[in-house]
């Protein structure tokens, strides 16, 4: 997984379809996020219990992650993510490709956060993204994909009452299967950070 994703609903329209009835932090939770390109070391929402990405073989017992599993357990809600596939003819031309669920509903990355608190930003606070081994299809696109839960998985990622095995079963079978979702070449303007908009998910 490259890193990169789209989050553009209203952080109410991810609770609601995770049957959460949780305030927003920020209070701006009806209007739309319209992040189109989402990069490493930026800000953005995460959903918390009360490197870019951490590999599932290792998040349980990778002295990095040590800190974060399993109390620091959240989800990046996002609508798709973007990998780059390396042009036959050409390998250094890398075509970006666009992941969305095929029902074109919302997505929800397993991820481990560490959130300081207090209203101003910390730069202390941050996430990571629990990445699995892509099933047949996706592997096309990348050996890697997020651990991408359900609805129903995500709401018992953040449960603060689960356990730690069954913590550990999401983490290796939990994810959804390469048929849930649909792919597409999109722009190559993806590939700069500074570009937004919904003409980057478009199909080229």
């Amino acid at each position: 997984m490259c890193g990169r994703y789209s989050i553009y609903e209203s952080m109410d329209d991810y609770l609601r379809q995770l049957a959460l009835d949780l305030v927003v932090i920020n209070g701006y939770d009806h209007e739309r996020i319209n992040r189109y390109n989402v990069a490493p070391s930026t800000r953005v929402e995460v959903i918390r219990p009360a490197p870019i990405n951490a590999r599932a073989e290792t998040v349980m017992t990778g002295k990095f992650f040590k800190s974060l599993w399993p109390n620091g357990r959240a989800l990046a809600p996002a609508n798709g993510w973007f990998e780059w596939i390396p042009d036959v003819a050409d390998p250094k031309r890398k075509q970006p490709y666009y992941i969305q669920a095929a029902d074109g509903r919302s997505l929800f990355f397993a991820a481990l956060a560490e959130v300081h608190p207090g209203l101003e930003p910390d730069e202390r606070s941050g996430f990571v993204i629990v990445t699995a081994a892509a099933d047949e299809g996706l592997v096309d696109i990348h050996d890697r994909k997020p651990l991408v839960l359900t609805p129903e998985l995500a709401r018992e990622w953040i449960d603060p009452g689960i356990t730690t095995e069954r913590l550990a079963e999401i983490v290796q079978t939990g994810c959804r299967h390469s048929t849930d979702f649909q792919w597409f070449p999109v722009s190559k303007q993806v590939g700069n950070v500074r570009n937004q908009g919904p003409e980057l998910i478009k199909p080229v």
